[in-house]
């Protein structure tokens, strides 16, 4: 056990439990539980933001990928850093002036149904715990490898953790733990990349130069194509990675905790430089690792590469630098985790419980009672989830995640603000058509089935060639909402679609007049 790094990780464990503390005196009413009541700054949201959605994906997966895949694992970090376009320019500003907890209650300032209410949730529960499985997994290969501690017992412990994040603190702990994160992920990432670049002495040209001959793949090693040989399956990952982000509800959820329309913008715009910036940096991460630590050792270390990242900052640093970046990658975890088990209970809460099932009649007590044991609820599923898939590479897991999103989310929410004839039937069976299709797909596909054992959680032949079903599952996703709107017999709501419509844009008859 690294008693460094042990020592570390128990001052990120207290930092993060002392915001919490400090946070559940706050948490009282189920505003302040959702959205810590509206409270957030641009800036304050902004890297908040930038701590939910720089997960474990990116700091250990695309360090990881680009290690040992070169070029191709660079595709992540172009196509998580171009969704904010999408997020900022169609999504963020009419999801905060339509909503008021979660996605559904966007949807649902158009359509008051109680089943576009609860597929909605639906959606969030799935696609939060997708995304949940990706960041234990990245926690036990982490722990696991720091301290000797089983993979089993490394899951349950991050289980237990964000858990207690979520039921004491809510939406404000989660808020500022992810803001604590961010600045210590940028530390990290920043000191790595300014040593790795003074390795090869501040010279981009001489940087490429020699990667062309320090790994395995030689030459091929800045070339598309080591990872993606399908041009399809390359086609169908990105266009999951850039549509998928304005679907996440964890992300989603974020434009809720500031007071309008204008500071959600404004917490795109801090979110998108700081998510920049880190993602330039990840280059640096992976040519590191490749060069200085070694397909082997990354290889010995996970199989997915998913330790490339810390292993690189000890052959760098030592067991110093080895602590740190281990640390600051354990409270990545821990905050991405809080911010998803958060969308997912709040999704249960509010939506099934409070919406459905009470009838819009909970009160605020109920209402944060359930979301407390709804989060209890999702931290179980997912941990158990997490323990089948040990030795699958946590980016592409994300991947997955936001093909969902892509497909179930994003034609809905579109659809909802821009399409005067889109009705109920339509919200209903494009989300649930998103849904099945991705998970159906990937159910089929190389990621679950393969001829070697040890390869994939099944031996077998895949039913489909493609890793991510994002190519067939979000056209599909956005036909499903087209075409249940058309033959179905049900007339839109011209007055509600203006209404929504002016809402959206203007913010009026939600928080007053907006000025733009």
């Amino acid at each position: 056990m690294n008693a460094l790094a042990f020592s570390l990780f128990l001052v990120i464990v207290g930092l993060t439990l002392v915001i919490t503390y400090l946070a559940s005196k706050r948490t009282k009413t189920s505003s302040d539980f959702y959205t810590a009541d509206g409270s957030l700054t641009g800036l304050q949201n902004g890297m908040a933001i930038a701590g939910d959605y720089m997960s474990a994906a990116s700091f250990l997966g695309i360090a990881g990928m680009v290690a040992l895949s070169g070029f191709d694992g660079f595709f992540y970090s172009i196509g998580f850093l171009v969704a904010y376009l999408v997020v900022l320019y169609v999504v963020a500003e009419p999801l905060r002036n339509l909503g008021k907890y979660t996605m559904a209650d966007m949807i649902a300032a158009r359509f008051d149904q109680k089943k576009v209410r609860g597929v909605a949730a639906l959606n969030t529960i799935t696609i939060s715990i997708f995304y949940m499985i990706a960041q234990l997994v990245g926690a036990g290969a982490l722990i696991h490898l720091l301290l000797g501690i089983d993979y089993v017992y490394s899951v349950l412990i991050v289980g237990v953790l964000m858990t207690i994040y979520v039921v004491f603190g809510g939406m404000t702990a989660t808020s500022w733990v992810q803001i604590a994160k961010a600045i210590l992920l940028m530390i990290g990432t920043f000191i790595i990349s300014v040593i790795v670049f003074a390795k090869f002495d501040f010279s981009i040209v001489k940087m490429f130069s020699e990667m062309k001959t320090a790994t395995p793949l030689g030459e091929g090693f800045l070339n598309p194509g080591n990872k993606f040989t399908n041009p399809l399956d390359m086609i169908s990952l990105n266009l999951a990675l850039v549509l998928g982000t304005a679907g996440l509800p964890h992300i989603l959820i974020r434009f809720f905790t500031v007071r309008d329309a204008i500071t959600a913008r404004k917490s795109v715009i801090y979110a998108t430089w700081i998510i920049g910036a880190f993602y330039i940096m990840t280059i640096f991460l992976g040519f590191g690792a490749a060069a200085f630590v070694g397909y082997d050792e990354i290889v010995a270390a996970n199989a997915a590469g998913n330790m490339a990242a810390p292993l690189l900052a000890q052959v760098l640093g030592g067991d110093f630098l080895f602590a740190f970046v281990s640390a600051v990658a354990f409270a990545t975890i821990l905050a991405v985790v809080a911010g998803l088990v958060l969308s997912a209970a709040s999704a249960f809460a509010h939506d099934f419980y409070s919406h459905i099932i009470r009838r819009g009649e909970a009160t605020e007590k109920e209402q944060v009672v359930a979301a407390r044991w709804a989060s209890i609820g999702v931290s179980i599923v997912s941990i158990i989830l997490a323990l089948f898939a040990q030795n699958m590479n946590v980016a592409f897991l994300v991947a997955l995640a936001f093909a969902v999103a892509a497909s179930a989310n994003l034609p809905i929410i579109l659809f909802t603000i821009f399409w005067k004839r889109f009705n109920t039937t339509g919200a209903v069976t494009g989300m649930l058509v998103g849904l099945l299709s991705s998970l159906i797909l990937v159910a089929i596909s190389p990621n679950v089935w393969s001829p070697e054992a040890g390869a994939a959680i099944f031996v077998g032949e895949p039913l489909i060639t493609l890793t991510n079903p994002g190519i067939i599952s979000i056209p599909l996703g956005f036909l499903a909402a087209i075409i249940g709107t058309l033959v179905s017999s049900e007339k839109a709501d011209a007055k509600k679609f203006d209404e929504v419509l002016v809402k959206a844009n203007t913010g009026m008859g939600i928080q007053g007049p907006v000025k733009h």
